[in-house]
C-alpha cells in the first residue's frame, strides 16, 4: 500500500509542474506584467514611470525565467518564475497585488467555506443516496416515474432561482435566518443554514438521478439475480449488495467535488456574503488581482490530485479486485 501511495504521489509531480507552467505562461507571457500594471493604474495615471514603479513594488520588474545580470544560482532565483510560480510548490503564495498575505487570507477564509461545504456534502450524500435507493426499490412504478420527473425539474432550474427564492421566502418573508452576512463562532450557524439548504435543494435533482442510474445498472448484474434466487428480500439485496458494489462510481463522483469542499462555492458565497475562498476568488477577479488567482488555481490543482489519490486508496477498501491487483 505504501509503495502504491508513493507511486501515485510521484505521478502527481509532472501534473503539478504542467499546471504551474501553463498558469505562468497565461499570466506572464500571454498577459504580461506591463498589461497587468496598465489595468491596475487606469488611463488617469498611465505613463511609463508609473508602470515601472508599479512593477518594481510587486516584483514584476525582474526577468521572466533567466536573469543574466545576476550571478550563480541567482540567475534563476532572481526571476519572476521563481518568485511567483516556483515557490508555490512550497505553498509560499506570496503577497497579493495590493500587499496582503495570500497564505494568511487562505487560512482565515477556508473555515467559512468548510462550514458550508462539509455539511452540504455529507447531508447531500445521505439524502441523494436514500432517495435514489427508494426509486430503485420502486423502479418502473409511479413513485419512480414521479421521482424522475421531479429530479429532471429540479435539475432544469437555475441555482440562482434557488438562491434568490430562498432568500425571499426563508429570510425576507418568514424571517427565520439572516438573508446574508457572517459571524464568528457559534453565531455563524444562523448565517450558514440558508446556504446549506439552498445547496441541498439545488443538488438533489442531479444527485438523485446520478445515483439512481448507478443502482439500476447494478441491479441488472448477475450477482443480484443470484441473491434474489437465494430468497433474499429486495431491501436486503439493495442495501447489502447493490449499495456496496456501487461504491466505486459513488466515490468517483465524490472526488470531483472534493476541491470545492476547501475552495468554496463562488456563487453561493458571493450572494450570501460568506467570507470564504469562493468569494475571495470572485473579489480577486473583480480587482484584477492575478496573484490571488494564480495561487488559487495551483491550490485547486493540488486538492484535486489529493482527491484522486484518496479515491484510489478508498477503492482498495471497497473492491477486493483492486487489492488483488
Amino acid at each position: 500500500m505504501l509503495a502504491y501511495i508513493i507511486r501515485r504521489l510521484l505521478y502527481a509531480i509532472p501534473i503539478l509542474i504542467g499546471v504551474n507552467l501553463i498558469t505562468f505562461a497565461l499570466f506572464f507571457v500571454v498577459n504580461t506584467p506591463d498589461d497587468v500594471a496598465r489595468v491596475h493604474l487606469g488611463d488617469k495615471y498611465l505613463n511609463e514611470e508609473a508602470v515601472a514603479n508599479w512593477k518594481a513594488a510587486r516584483g514584476y520588474d525582474k526577468p521572466l525565467i533567466y536573469n543574466a545580470d545576476a550571478s550563480g544560482i541567482d540567475k534563476f532565483q532572481e526571476t519572476i518564475f521563481f518568485e511567483k510560480s516556483a515557490k508555490l510548490f512550497a505553498f509560499d503564495f506570496g503577497a497579493a497585488d495590493d500587499g496582503r498575505d495570500i497564505g494568511y487570507d487562505i487560512r482565515q477564509r477556508m473555515w467559512p467555506s468548510l462550514a458550508i461545504a462539509i455539511p452540504s456534502l455529507i447531508i447531500g450524500l445521505l439524502i441523494n443516496i436514500t432517495v435514489a435507493m427508494m426509486l430503485a426499490f420502486f423502479r418502473a412504478s409511479y413513485i419512480d416515474i414521479a421521482g424522475v420527473i421531479a429530479g429532471v425539474t429540479l435539475m432544469s432550474i437555475s441555482s440562482m432561482f434557488y438562491i434568490i427564492g430562498g432568500q425571499y421566502l426563508i429570510s425576507k418573508s418568514l424571517h427565520l435566518v439572516p438573508i446574508s452576512g457572517y459571524d464568528e463562532g457559534l453565531s455563524a450557524i444562523k448565517f450558514l443554514v440558508l446556504p446549506i439548504i439552498v445547496g441541498l435543494i439545488s443538488g438533489i435533482g442531479s444527485g438523485t438521478r446520478w445515483y439512481r442510474t448507478i443502482f439500476l445498472e447494478e441491479i441488472n448484474c448477475d450477482y443480484v439475480r443470484t441473491a434474489r434466487a437465494k430468497g433474499l428480500f429486495e431491501s436486503v439485496v439493495l442495501f447489502k449488495h447493490v449499495l456496496k458494489n456501487a461504491m466505486i462510481p459513488i466515490l468517483t463522483g465524490v472526488v470531483v467535488i472534493l476541491p470545492s469542499i476547501f475552495m468554496g462555492s463562488l456563487v453561493t458565497e458571493s450572494f450570501f456574503g460568506i467570507p470564504g475562498l469562493g468569494s475571495y476568488v470572485i473579489d480577486a477577479i473583480r480587482a484584477q488581482d492575478f496573484a490571488i488567482v494564480r495561487a488559487m488555481v495551483f491550490l485547486g490543482s493540488v486538492l484535486y490530485i489529493i482527491g484522486l489519490i484518496l479515491t484510489d486508496i478508498s477503492y482498495t477498501l471497497v473492491d477486493p479486485r483492486v487489492r488483488l491487483g
